[in-house]
This record gives C-alpha cells, sequence and structure tokens, in this order.
C-alpha cells in the first residue's frame, strides 16, 4: 500500500504503445478489425490499471466504511480510466456511435466493459463475460449511490429542486430571528456556521433560531460549522492615533442625501436595536442625563472646525445625534451642549479605539514576514522617498516559514497582493511585491497569506479542538478547512469519535494547491465514515492554484467526487454582487446556473442574501429541466418549433 503523503505517481507508469494509440487522429477510412482489436486493447489497458490499483489499495479499502467500498473501489476504477489521454479514442468510440466514456464518473468500469463488449459485436466475436476485476457499480447504481449519500449529508431535496442551498449566517442572525426565518422561508436548506467568527455564544444563538423557525415553518435545514484551522494570516498592525471620522451621505452633486448617525453613550452601552451608527463616541453618564431631544451639542474637531450636532433622540442610558457635515474628532475633544435657554454643561470625549493605519505597499517594495508577534508597520521612508527600513508584519503561523524558499511565490489579502520570497529562515521571510494597485496597496492586520508551494501540516489548532466540543453538540456535521494530508482527515475523525459522534458529516474543504493534488487519496481517508461531502472553497483556490487555473481545478473536483459518489458544495462568490449590492452582474447569473452540476450551492453573507436565495431558487428550478450533472437533458425547446 503506497505511503500516506505519497504522490499518485504509480498512476503514470507508462504503456507507452497505448499512449500513443490513445492521441492518434481517427482513420478517414472505413473502420475495419485492426481498429476495432487495437481499441479492445486500449480498453483492457484500463482495466489492467484497475486491477492494479485495487490490488495496491487493499489495505485502504478494508478500513473504508460499508457504505462506501463499493464508491471507493469505483473511485479507484476511475482514476485507472484517467491514467490515460483518451482524446484520441473518444474520437473513435464516437465515431462509432458508441459512448465516448465522457460521463463514466459514476460508474467507471461498466462503462469501460459495455463499450468492449459493443466493440467485440462489431468484430465478430462473442462478448467476455467473466472480465476482471468486476465493476464496482452498474451504471443505475451509481446514480443510486450518490442520491442516497446526498440526502445522508445535505438532507430531504426541496420541492422541484434537486441542487440544495447553503447559507453563511452573519453575525446578525444570533440577534435577529426574522432573518433566519426568511432565509428559510426563501429557500436556505442548509445554515453554515463559521467558525471563525463570531463565539460560541453566538452560535448558540443561531442554531436556536434555525431550530425556531424549522419548527414554526415546516422546513427542514441542517446545521453545519466550519472550523477555522490553521489559516495563516498578517498579525496586528501598530496602532494609529485615537480619532474616528463620520460623513453624511452625499449625492452627485454634493447635497446632503442623509446626516451621519452617531451614537453619545457611557463606554460599553451598544445602540439599541439593529439601527446601524456612523460612530458611536463614549462620554460620562453623568453628562448624557442633562441632555434632550432638540438640544445641540458644538465643537472643535481635530482639524479645528466648529462642527454642531443636533439631538433628534434620547434613549435609555443614550442618545442620538445627527451631524450635515464631516467631522473628525479624537479622544479628549471638548463637547458643549447647547440647550434651548443656553449654553450648558461640557464634557470631554472618552478613550476612543485606536484607528488602524494600513500598510501601504508598492511594486517592487520589500515586505518582511517575522515570527515575532509585534505589530507591523510601513516602511520608513527619507524625505526624496528612498527606504530606510522595510515595511513588516508578523505571521500567526510562523511554522510555515521552515517549508519556504526563494522563488516561492506569496500572495495577501485574497490575492489582492502578489510577491515572491526572495530569502527566508526560521524566523522572518523577506517579499519582493510584483502585483499591487498603481498608487499602492493596502495590507491590514488578520488578512489572509498564500503559499502555494508550501503544506500546512497538523491543521487543527488548540481553538479547532475548543470549538469542536460546541460543533459535536449542536451541528449536524462540520467543515474541515485547508486539509491537506490524509492524516489531518484521520485526526480529525478520531476527534469527533472520542466526543461520541461517530454519525458526525465531515466536509472536506479544498482550497489549497496541495488539498487538489491529494484529492484521491483526502477521499478515501474521509470514506472511513459516512456522511462526507466537498466543498470546492473557490476563494483561496484560485490564488493557490491561479486564476487561470480554477475553472480546471473545479471540474477535476467534480469529476472525482461523482466517481467517489460523494456530494459537492461548490461555494465562493456565487451570487456575490446580488448579496452585496441588491443586483447581480451577468457573469453571477452563468455561474450560478452552472453550479447545477453540483449537490449544493452556497452563498454568503451580505444584506440582500435573502433575495439572493431565492433567485437562485429559481435559477436551479429551471436549469433542473436542462442538465443533471453535466448530462444535458434534451427536452423540447421552443426554439425549435419557431422555425
Amino acid at each position: 500500500m503506497p505511503k500516506t503523503g505519497e504522490s499518485w505517481g504509480f498512476l503514470s507508469q507508462p504503456l507507452k504503445a497505448l499512449r500513443e494509440l490513445s492521441v492518434r487522429s481517427p482513420p478517414h477510412h472505413d473502420v475495419d478489425q485492426e481498429t476495432l482489436k487495437e481499441l479492445i486493447e486500449h480498453l483492457d489497458g484500463v482495466r489492467d490499471q484497475a486491477a492494479t490499483l485495487e490490488d495496491e489499495f487493499a489495505d485502504t479499502l478494508a478500513e473504508v466504511s460499508p457504505a462506501f467500498q463499493k464508491s471507493a473501489r469505483n473511485l479507484l476504477q476511475y482514476l485507472a480510466l484517467r491514467h490515460f489521454d483518451l482524446r484520441g479514442i473518444q474520437r473513435r468510440l464516437g465515431a462509432l456511435g458508441l459512448s465516448s466514456l465522457g460521463r463514466s464518473e459514476a460508474h467507471a468500469l461498466a462503462t469501460v466493459y459495455a463499450v468492449r463488449r459493443a466493440l467485440e459485436r462489431a468484430a465478430g466475436q462473442r462478448p467476455t463475460d467473466d472480465l476482471q476485476p468486476d465493476p464496482a457499480v452498474t451504471y443505475y447504481e451509481g446514480a443510486a449511490l450518490l442520491k442516497a449519500n446526498t440526502l445522508a449529508l445535505l438532507g430531504e431535496a426541496p420541492k422541484g429542486r434537486s441542487v440544495r442551498i447553503m447559507v453563511t449566517l452573519p453575525t446578525e442572525a444570533a440577534r435577529d430571528y426574522r432573518l433566519v426565518r426568511d432565509l428559510v422561508t426563501a429557500g436556505m436548506n442548509c445554515a453554515r456556521i463559521n467558525c471563525a467568527h463570531d463565539d460560541q455564544a453566538a452560535w448558540t444563538r443561531m442554531v436556536e433560531h434555525i431550530e425556531r423557525a424549522t419548527a414554526e415553518t415546516g422546513y427542514s435545514c441542517k446545521i453545519f460549522m466550519d472550523l477555522a484551522g490553521a489559516k495563516v494570516r498578517t498579525g496586528p498592525v501598530e496602532p494609529g492615533p485615537r480619532v474616528m471620522r463620520w460623513r453624511p451621505k452625499r449625492d452627485v452633486r454634493g447635497q446632503v442625501q442623509s446626516p451621519a448617525r452617531i451614537w453619545f453613550a457611557p463606554p460599553g452601552v451598544a445602540p439599541p436595536g439593529d439601527v446601524p451608527a456612523d460612530a458611536v463616541v463614549p462620554v460620562t453618564s453623568d453628562w448624557v442625563s442633562h441632555v434632550h431631544t432638540g438640544d445641540a451639542i458644538e465643537f472643535l474637531d481635530a482639524r479645528g472646525s466648529h462642527r454642531k450636532v443636533k439631538v433628534v433622540a434620547t434613549v435609555n442610558d443614550g442618545f442620538w445625534g445627527e451631524s450635515r457635515k464631516t467631522a473628525y474628532v479624537e479622544t479628549g475633544i471638548e463637547l458643549r451642549l447647547m440647550e434651548r435657554n443656553g449654553p450648558g454643561h461640557t464634557t470631554r470625549i472618552g478613550e476612543l479605539p485606536p484607528a488602524e493605519v494600513p500598510i501601504v505597499l508598492f511594486e517592487g517594495d520589500t515586505l518582511v514576514l517575522h515570527a515575532d508577534p509585534a505589530p507591523g508597520a510601513p516602511a520608513v521612508r527619507a524625505a526624496d522617498g528612498t527606504v530606510l527600513a522595510p515595511a513588516h508584519i508578523s505571521c500567526t503561523y510562523p511554522d510555515i516559514f521552515q517549508q519556504l524558499a526563494p522563488e516561492h511565490p506569496a500572495a495577501f489579502d485574497d490575492g489582492k497582493i502578489h510577491g515572491i520570497v526572495r530569502s527566508a529562515n526560521d524566523h522572518e521571510v523577506h517579499v519582493e511585491i510584483t502585483l499591487a494597485r498603481p498608487g499602492g496597496s493596502r495590507l491590514r492586520g488578520d488578512k489572509g497569506i498564500n503559499f502555494p508551494d508550501a503544506v500546512l501540516r497538523g491543521h487543527l489548532t488548540h481553538k479547532d479542538l475548543a470549538d469542536l466540543d460546541v460543533v459535536v453538540e449542536h451541528a449536524d456535521g462540520l467543515g474541515v478547512s485547508f486539509v491537506n494530508e490524509p492524516a489531518d482527515v484521520i485526526r480529525l475523525q478520531d476527534e469527533v469519535r472520542k466526543r461520541g459522534r461517530e454519525d458526525m458529516a465531515i466536509i472536506l474543504k479544498i482550497e489549497t494547491r496541495s488539498g487538489l493534488q491529494r484529492l484521491p487519496r483526502l477521499l478515501l481517508a474521509a470514506m472511513r465514515t459516512h456522511p462526507i461531502g466537498v466543498m470546492i472553497a473557490r476563494g483561496d483556490l484560485a490564488i493557490e492554484c491561479g486564476w487561470e487555473r480554477l475553472a480546471e481545478a473545479q471540474e477535476e473536483i467534480l469529476w472525482f467526487c461523482e466517481a467517489a459518489h460523494v456530494p459537492v458544495i461548490w461555494a465562493t462568490q456565487v451570487l456575490e454582487t446580488l448579496a452585496r449590492r441588491g443586483v447581480p452582474s451577468r457573469a453571477e447569473i452563468t455561474d450560478a446556473a452552472m453550479a447545477e452540476r453540483a449537490e449544493c450551492v452556497m452563498l454568503n453573507k451580505g444584506p440582500y442574501v435573502t433575495r439572493a436565495v431565492r433567485l437562485l431558487h429559481h435559477i436551479l428550478r429551471r436549469m433542473q429541466e436542462h442538465q443533471e450533472k453535466k448530462t444535458p437533458k434534451l427536452r423540447h425547446l421552443t426554439l425549435a418549433g419557431d422555425l
């Protein structure tokens, strides 16, 4: 059995004659006996490779869950099929009116044998019935297994739609029950709680809201929680001055459309309800007690500009003010209350949080990443712009430094900034910036860092293990981020088993280059338990594999997962413009339609996410009439009759 961490290099053992045959152009003359014989020999090569793989992975197959025994074998048989370049063979088979093997994922060897028998008949031979190894699944079994595994992972399909919709819940879902109810009624079938954000108390409230909504509406909704994993991120940046700004909204002519809303209250007193504040200003409770609706507050802002705020409402321990001019305020500025009968009490603004000053990076700059958790800072420059000291920032996972070497690529903040490693040791890494905005790109704290040529090992953190205690109590399944090695999957399964949840569904998030390269091994490791799923996490995956390879990588994941009869979740930026701004782009509509090839589509949070769920529901229902996975459905088309 190949050892954990080895590549699939043994799949490239050459069968030179068959490879050369597979890329030949189809003949222009009628098919003869020699051609039929060559095609049969090629399919026999696939059969032999399947037998070899099943022998080499016998120990792995023995550890697979009974629910996945057939699927694991079919995955190996599909790998045997994809060992060869099939393009020339596909053209020849298509010319004979036979299956081109292009939709064989769910039943790989069964398709190969069916084509082989047809070739034998065409050659006047008696079809061979005792071919070995036997197909793992029949044609109809493959679809049935995928359907059963999808049901186990994602729950019942909604009426009229087989593809489920998953939604990442925003922080508001912890305090706004109506939002959760609206999502459920709009078509959300699975709720995702990201443990990288909020806290355990907020997650528990989200779960309570989901359970209440499903009980009241009669709709079902699975609950999934994602462990944060060991994502490599930037550390904090040196705090800036304790200053904040507010400004009114203006139209194109500069006229005020709506004033800035400012909440004045003692420290720790939050604005009431869900009303957003453009600024929160800490003041003393004694001063607040003297304020009444209709009063005004005057002050000189940090620039020395005279500013006035009108009091529009007093609420409990604070009050709302409105300003029609932009103001910069900082800790210690004096506020004078202008009551109806003249000047009144004064106070000073309390301690404001420090403003974050981002690190501005230009192409050609050097950025130093360091293991020391000291706050980062911009470059120090001389009056003529010469860099006296490069910009620097800490890295939350400095263990990865050991895997870096000169010329390794790097990316920051979801790929907005790119660079090349110039030097690396255990303590710091020097990165030359190779891609940034012409006017400089801003890098802040807690932004993602990607090193595509490095592999995160031992990805479960102390936080993940603590969060897992909550996950096993509340969730139907959990997502594991940045999974790279079979050992990562096995350790997670062991941790879940220790907590008494052997039925816990596990979703592998494929978002790194190494995770994609090891996908067959990751699937075989995950198949030790049931149910499982795979998420195509297109955000980090695009950065890791390169934007130009994303579509190709996405297809490969769909192929291998269908061969394993494992449900796929299509994720990241689906209808994102709609969810965030209220109107979708044309490209997003096409992307959402193509997502019908997966078993589930995930939407991210945004102010208009409920609207996005409704639109996605209608798109998926329409596309279901035209396509199933990658197979077109040849229903009657009105266009064909309107000639």
